[in-house]
């Protein structure tokens, strides 16, 4: 098989042994049981029966696993989808979600086979960041009603009106549901905090369940809104499919295909971070293509690379992907052993999870830091948002894209100069030259040409992906590079946390007037200290002689 197109797990299993099926097996385990309850209130939130979330998360994750491009990526349903999925039943039916489904699964299956993976990468972080926040608030507003135990026959999938509809049946609040709810918050949030090796996800579900069964607490529960979860492996079953049905699905297919790309490949970034590894984009999505395409026939939702799920994996000890397997496995177990046992499940847990999980991936931590930056950072990540939440997600992506186009080509229009070259210019600049400097042998510098912008920031990740060639001291150039955002200059915050954790120095030199100016707005000194950036390279060669013994 190419190289370009193989699985990890290939490569994997080549050294496989003993020792690492141990870790895998540990970690597969502990991500299958923190996988249940996320499944379930992810397939409930979509307005699916809660099996439908575990047959994704062992079908998806199964596959995604076995044939993806990254070593620990934990595939499923995931948070992202809730809000895209409702309306889509809304509209479509459960019928029009599976066909829709399957169209988005070809789409990714084209994107990973024809090597344009890489285009997610022209994504801005505002706009990646504005609709992250926004399907946040969504997923919470969803989850008021059984936090609360809110009596109402039916929650509008509006947010103006959702919102509208919970304030005037506030009154219907169950106080039992609340204080289960509120207690089952309260413990995850500690788990978190104090005892992080314990799943809080699981903690409460067992606990809650527990409480229901014992105590007969008047709350709902899974069985009283479901009848309980079958047992059994789920029925293949053919979706009804009409030609008249893809041009009203095509860009509902369309925004799931775009929001699968864009989780999966940033929740294997983050596993490249965790682990140390190096993904593939195009095997990655060709996976998740792939798992797109099959789960419909057994009933299932759209699935994607699920961050927190995969960063519990390697937390685990995760080495391979044989860890995803497992964690398929110990769900599909679970669901033929101890399916009866999820009738007393209540939803008021399943809804205080779901509340930490639309916390944990709004990015929160990143709105202060964009407030930093340019008024024109700001309005993408605020017309992303607003949309996001008031309008539709394909039209918020839409927007900040073509909003963040435009503001690309004003800023390199604004850093396009023309003129005359003056004796007294000539001498000016010498002191810039690099030609004529003695370059230690402890020392790489690194030059930047042109915008570095979203589309482009990945190169400097390439050129530094290995950190054991490089030397004691890198200094990056920036004389040359005319403009900076908020997705360049995370590129550079990205790489100095990433030297320093490995006892590397990194200096900054010869930065023009925007960049400079967006760097000292965003505080970019902490990650490298301020003697550390430099005027010129001379002084960066300078401050590389006293950084030498360090």
């Amino acid at each position: 098989m190419k190289k370009r197109l193989r699985p990890k797990l290939l490569d994997a299993l080549r050294q496989y042994n003993l020792q690492t099926f141990t870790y895998d097996l540990i970690a597969g385990i502990t991500v299958g049981l923190v996988a249940l309850p996320l499944a379930m209130a992810f397939a409930i939130s979509s307005g699916m029966a809660p099996e439908a979330g575990i047959y994704t998360a062992v079908i998806a994750g199964f596959i995604i696993s076995a044939l993806g491009g990254s070593k620990t990526q934990i595939g499923g349903p995931t948070g992202a989808f809730v809000v895209i999925v409702y309306g889509i039943i809304a509209t479509h039916g459960v019928n029009g979600l599976f066909i829709c489904t399957i169209m988005a699964g070809l789409m990714l299956l084209f994107l990973g086979l024809t090597g344009l993976g890489s285009v997610i990468k022209y994504m801005p972080r505002p706009v990646v960041i504005g609709f992250t926040n926004g399907i946040a608030v969504l997923i919470a507003s969803t989850q008021i009603k059984d936090f609360f135990g809110l009596t109402i026959d039916k929650v509008p999938g509006e947010f103006v009106e959702r919102i509208k509809v919970l304030a005037e049946h506030f009154q219907t609040i169950s106080w039992t549901a609340t204080l289960l709810a509120s207690s089952a918050l309260l413990i995850i949030i500690l788990c978190m905090k104090y005892v992080k090796r314990v799943p809080g996800y699981i903690v409460v579900l067992i606990l809650g369940t527990l409480a229901v069964y014992f105590f007969q607490l008047p709350v709902e529960t899974i069985g009283s809104r479901f009848g309980g979860i079958p047992s059994g492996l789920p029925a293949f079953k053919l979706p009804e499919f009409h030609f008249d049905m893809i041009q009203p699905l095509l860009t509902p297919a369309l925004t799931v295909a775009l929001l699968g790309a864009i989780e999966s490949l940033l929740s294997a970034v983050v596993a490249d971070r965790m682990s140390g590894d190096k993904h593939n984009p195009n095997v990655e999505l060709v996976a998740q293509g792939l798992a797109n395409i099959v789960t419909p026939f057994f009933g299932g939702l759209p699935a994607t690379g699920a961050i927190a799920r995969t960063a519990t994996n390697i937390r685990s000890g995760a080495k391979t992907p044989v860890a995803g397997i497992i964690h398929a496995v110990t769900l599909l177990i679970v669901l033929l052993v101890a399916a009866p046992l999820a009738y007393h499940i209540p939803l008021a847990v399943l809804a205080a999870i779901l509340f930490v999980v639309s916390y944990n991936m709004g990015e929160w931590r990143e709105i202060p830091k964009l407030l930093k930056l340019s008024w024109a950072t700001i309005l993408v990540w605020l017309v992303t948002f607003a949309l996001t939440v008031f309008a539709d997600l394909t039209v918020a992506v839409q927007f900040g894209v073509i909003l963040s186009a435009i503001i690309f080509i004003q800023k390199v229009s604004n850093t396009t100069t023309v003129t005359k070259v003056t004796r007294e210019e000539i001498e000016r600049d010498r002191k810039y030259v690099l030609q004529d400097k003695e370059i230690p042998e402890y020392v790489t510098i690194i030059r930047i040409h042109g915008p570095f912008m979203f589309g482009a920031a990945d190169k400097l990740a390439e050129m530094t992906e290995d950190v054991d060639k490089l030397t004691r001291v890198i200094i990056i150039r920036l004389r040359n590079m005319t403009a900076i955002d908020a997705t360049g200059l995370m590129a550079i915050e990205d790489l100095a946390d990433k030297l320093h954790k490995q006892g590397l120095q990194l200096l900054l030199c010869d930065a023009r007037p925007q960049p400079a100016l967006l760097m000292k707005r965003a505080d970019f000194e902490r990650h490298v200290g301020k003697d550390n950036i430099c005027p010129t390279i001379s002084d960066a060669l300078a401050r590389a002689k006293t950084l030498r013994g360090l």
